[in-house]
């Protein structure tokens, strides 16, 4: 039979494990609240969730081996997973365990309040700055320095093909993979980091600019953003990239250049939209009709009274529109137009080293080279909405 019909016929057998799941808890527990009012699609879920569950650990002991003496690169990219997910969970823990026993009392709240996902979070990013920051002294050799042996292979191991002086290998020209995989750390989060807080300072001063206005102003301003919003963002910046390119003509920085602000400037009307629905609420409070009275300026009324009680949404949204630069960025210089070599990014770096994973069935490590690229960019964008999602939950109010 197709694999279709093994998976439809695996989710008929899941839906009648659901049912009967449901029935004989109804059954063992009276008839209880839980089971009598648990639907059946819940039911479905739990069941799911435990015959995924045995699945995975079923596959997670298959031999990494196959018959014909050659890795199993599904088992083996499996197992990294897995034991990746362990280990950072247990540091996670950890973190948070020394965050409520060392610090403030103030830090120490903050950390026995934080869920676990948070606690992942907060870490991850927080090796990511320092990655970033010390990239320069963490890695072994220069984003630019070029050696002589081209194409190494990862391990390390001379009789394979590998370089004991570079682990992860080297590229196409010779660079060193792991020394570029640090740099692009600095590279891709600092330029994303940096473009946000424009489009933060530009999308954010304008719209608390038209909510405290209004009138024509408000009317230009909302205009324009819709127009700007109605273009699919992607498409909008790989066009202006395009035209960019030809500007910056051999100047690559320049082009970097360019990437930032236009990515800014279109990511800035997601902001403005917020902060003008943020200060409308505002603007309208009893607090802000005193400040007009006493004579306050319109700075005052911004930065004094507007922004300190949108501070909540902002970082949130701030922390949602990282993601959304950092992606776009990841994006574009996968189609050759973002960051500029010779500086090194993980977009470029996927595309530049995704013909090594034509060499799986021969060498899962080899074959983990783009992996690890595409990894990192999706480890930072789990770990911020992580953090986003539980200030969210702070400034909400909700309590458990």
């Amino acid at each position: 039979m197709s694999g279709m019909v093994w998976f439809v016929l695996y989710l008929a057998a899941v839906a009648v494990g659901g049912w009967v799941f449901r029935f004989a808890g109804q059954t063992a527990t009276g008839n209880k609240p839980f089971f009598r009012d648990m639907p059946l699609a819940v039911a479905f879920g739990y069941v799911l969730g435990v015959t995924l569950a045995i699945l995975a650990v079923f596959y997670y002991f298959q031999p990494v081996m196959t018959e014909q003496g050659t890795p199993d690169a599904g088992v083996t990219f499996f197992r990294w997973a897995v034991q990746g997910l362990i280990i950072f969970a247990i540091a996670a823990w950890v973190f948070r365990l020394l965050g409520r026993n060392i610090g403030t009392a103030g830090s120490k709240k903050l950390f026995r309040q934080m869920p676990l996902t948070a606690s992942f979070g907060i870490l991850v990013i927080l090796i990511y700055a320092f990655v970033s920051i010390f990239a320069g002294v963490i890695a072994p050799y220069g984003q630019e320095e070029i050696f002589q042996q081209v194409n190494a292979l990862p391990g390390g191991n001379a009789a394979t093909g590998g370089n004991p002086d570079h682990i992860l290998g080297t590229d196409q020209i010779g660079r060193d993979l792991l020394s570029r995989l640090i740099y692009g750390a600095q590279n891709t989060v600092g330029i994303a980091f940096a473009t946000t807080l424009i489009a933060f300072f530009l999308g954010g001063s304008l719209g608390f600019l038209a909510a405290t206005l209004q009138g024509v102003l408000d009317q230009v301003l909302s205009r324009a953003v819709d127009v700007l919003m109605a273009i699919p963002s992607l498409i909008f910046a790989l066009l202006l990239m395009t035209i960019a390119s030809a500007w910056a003509g051999s100047e690559k920085w320049l082009l970097t250049v360019y990437m930032v602000l236009i990515i800014a400037v279109i990511d800035s009307t997601r902001v403005f939209r917020l902060a003008r629905a943020v200060g409308m609420n505002i603007v309208v409070m009893d607090y802000i009709e005193a400040a007009k009275l006493r004579g306050e300026g319109l700075g005052y009324l911004i930065f004094k009274e507007i922004l300190p009680n949108a501070t909540a949404p902002l970082l949130a949204e701030f922390g949602l529109r990282f993601c959304f630069v950092f992606l776009t960025i990841a994006s574009l210089s996968f189609l050759g137009v973002g960051i500029q070599p010779p500086l090194a990014d993980w977009g470029t770096m996927v595309r530049d080293l995704s013909q090594f994973i034509n060499f799986a069935a021969f060498s899962p490590l080899t074959a983990a080279l783009p992996l690890m690229a595409a990894g990192a960019i999706a480890l930072l964008t789990v770990a911020v909405n992580f953090v986003v999602d539980w200030m969210l939950y702070r400034s909400s109010g909700l309590k458990e």
